[in-house]
């Protein structure tokens, strides 16, 4: 047989090879990691280092001051960027919802213009336009109250963790994996800093910028001050741990103690008039044709 011959089918077998090598053993899942990861990181950047992400972005870019686009950002941050709202989404989301809400107002004042239907289309307007701020910081304020709630347990779990012999961020890494919820999520993150050469204290502070219980606060700067000066973590485990136990108790009692309060209103508004109309209805009835009677 020719030599030029074995070469050539020996390079095109070689070429296949190759080729449905690559496509079979390509890792898809790092790849959709890899990809996901960067899209994180760049939600995650100040606006203006932003590409122009179209006109909707644009004009909500252009609309929003700087400072009230950290504030939304710092909304973001306490809501956990959820993946469905991102910053860009969210600028371009606003103007998108004010233009329809100036659409209503425009048909409803053309329809009958009189004062009443002005001052609604300019509530519309409005409404359409923070609508998504007020749904953004909801979630934000539901997952920080989320955070709140776990966070004796959390720390009740990691200080069994630290006396079973396992370290601090072990610990961390076990409570994190183990839980379910924001403060489970946002351990491994701050696990996460660490691993791609985040310091501890800049880890720990992170943690603490992205929320706003103070429960959490003043137990990562307690961690902070503990690992600057070599103090013990476990007894200082031990003591937020009893620290928060006492203050979930003490929220319980405070919310008892508003419950009354909260329930005057609805029973003297709601429950008193459909009370009396059941009880003194049928006397009054009754002394109503009584006298008509007479």
């Amino acid at each position: 047989m020719n030599l030029l011959v074995v070469t050539g089918a020996l390079l095109i077998c070689c070429s296949v090879t190759y080729v449905a090598w690559a496509l079979l053993a390509h890792d898809k899942k790092g790849l959709h990691a890899v990809r996901a990861n960067l899209r994180r990181g760049f939600e995650a950047e100040g606006p203006s280092s932003r590409r122009d992400l179209g006109p909707l972005y644009q004009l909500g870019e252009r609309l929003t001051p700087s400072g009230y686009a950290k504030k939304l950002d710092q909304f973001l941050a306490l809501a956990g960027r959820p993946a469905t709202m991102p910053l860009n989404r969210l600028l371009a989301a606003k103007p998108a919802l004010a233009g329809l809400g100036a659409l209503l107002a425009f048909l409803m004042i053309k329809t009958s213009p009189t004062s009443t239907t002005v001052f609604l289309g300019i509530f519309l307007t409005l409404l359409g336009y923070f609508a998504p701020d007020l749904m953004l910081y909801s979630k934000g304020l539901e997952r920080q109250q989320s955070i709140q709630m776990q966070l004796a347990n959390t720390l009740d779990q990691m200080l069994i963790s630290v006396e079973a012999g396992l370290g601090f961020e072990a610990a961390m890494a076990r409570a994190g994996a183990n839980g379910k919820g924001p403060l489970a999520e946002e351990l491994v993150r701050t696990l996460q800093d660490m691993q791609v050469g985040r310091s501890r204290r800049e880890s720990y502070l992170a943690l603490a910028d992205r929320t706003n219980v103070p429960e959490l606060r003043s137990f990562v700067k307690t961690i902070v001050q503990a690992d600057a000066y070599g103090i013990a973590l476990s007894g200082v485990l031990r003591t937020q741990a009893k620290v928060m136990r006492v203050k979930r108790r003490q929220r319980a009692e405070e919310k008892a103690m508003k419950l009354p309060v909260k329930v005057l209103f609805p029973l003297l508004f709601f429950i008193f008039p459909v009370l009396f109309i059941v009880v003194m209805g049928p006397a009054v009835l009754n002394l109503m044709d009584t006298f008509s009677g007479s």
